[in-house]
């Protein structure tokens, strides 16, 4: 357990200063700036503690915040995707994932990515609608979800394949 607190540490740290020094000074075509911390929830320990997560993904987005000067988007989000997980995981794994031996070593990597796209793409919604704040503006809500999501996603997958350990 004492492994995993470091290994969890290490990775949010890494995600934060991945976020803020590299991605948040990227700007493809304007507007899209890929989001990577998501990865964050995608790598948090499935039988780990909701509470202590909870608390983890609200400082995850706050720190994002505070170096993006964003108003409590990220944090908003982050909350929000960490609250729904256990329902995207149920979605995505079945039932499956509240047994004890549950792993992503015996989900398919159709599955695999299906959750992180799912945490991808609830993130970005509440993140872009808090943003622009505006039904009226749906059309520009949508392109960033879209556009940002689809670039997040392909981060994050190759994220994953090159620095998940073998055994996930």
């Amino acid at each position: 357990m004492n492994s995993a607190i470091i290994l969890n540490g290490f990775r949010f740290i890494l995600l934060v200063l991945t976020q803020v020094l590299i991605f948040n000074t990227l700007n493809f075509l304007g507007f899209i700036n890929p989001l990577v911390y998501v990865i964050f929830f995608y790598w948090y320990p499935i039988k780990g503690n909701r509470a202590l997560f909870m608390v983890t993904a609200f400082l995850l987005g706050f720190i994002i915040d505070v170096f993006s000067d964003t108003l409590a988007l990220h944090s908003i989000a982050s909350l929000t995707v960490a609250y729904v997980r256990p329902i995207i995981m149920r979605f995505c794994f079945g039932v499956n994932y509240e047994f004890q031996n549950f792993s992503f070593k015996n989900t398919t990597k159709v599955q695999r990515v299906t959750f992180l796209g799912l945490l991808i793409l609830i993130h970005q919604v509440v993140f872009f609608s808090l943003e622009v704040l505006s039904i009226s503006h749906f059309p520009l809500i949508l392109k960033k979800v879209f556009a940002t999501g689809i670039v997040t996603l392909i981060v994050c997958t190759l994220f994953s394949s090159l620095f998940s350990p073998q055994s996930e």
